[in-house]
């Protein structure tokens, strides 16, 4: 059991398992029991532990498309604010809005866009930087980095009893 650090309220229990298979194997037990806020820590990437996890497909895709497409349009809407209005000028009877121009900047304006958006909605999306969470109080945690797999169930899971999600996790 752990508690936060802004109250004595309980943030939910954590198991520690000896090899990623073990994790695997009880989290989808943990999930199959009807558990939803559920995370997992491992030193490593485990398949299927996302799936066993129940956790959903991210729609950060959808943001770096948007990102994407509103770079493009402020590197057209820059390029032709420029080139028809701000300085018009006449090179070798060429029109003042000649795409084929405006090509490199629209590609480098979608490209840093998308990668801006992809960024800073991972770093949101994941809540970061976080440089506290409950589960670092655990004891034996620091092991999460070298060779310890952990499963938590956190206490606002509508499943959670103390009692039972701790027999449950045994």
């Amino acid at each position: 059991m752990m508690k936060t650090a802004e109250s004595s309220r309980i943030y939910g229990l954590v198991a520690e398992f000896d090899s990623s298979e073990a994790l695997l194997k009880a989290a989808e037990q943990v999930r199959d029991a009807g558990y939803t806020a559920t995370d997992a820590f491992s030193p490593i990437p485990v398949h299927g532990l996302t799936d066993a996890l129940g956790v959903r497909p991210s729609r950060l895709s959808s943001l770096v498309l948007m990102g994407g497409l509103t770079g493009a349009c402020v590197g057209l809407g820059l390029q032709a604010w420029v080139s028809i209005l701000a300085y018009p000028h006449i090179i070798s009877g060429k029109p003042l809005f000649s795409w084929p121009s405006f090509f490199p900047v629209v590609f480098e304006c979608t490209v840093l866009f998308a990668a801006g958006s992809a960024v800073f909605g991972m770093l949101i999306r994941n809540r970061l930087p976080q440089p506290y969470h409950p589960v670092f109080s655990t004891p034996h945690f620091e092991k999460a980095t070298t060779d310890g797999f952990f499963l938590c169930i956190q206490a606002n899971d509508p499943k959670y009893d103390g009692q039972e999600t701790m027999a449950f996790l045994k």
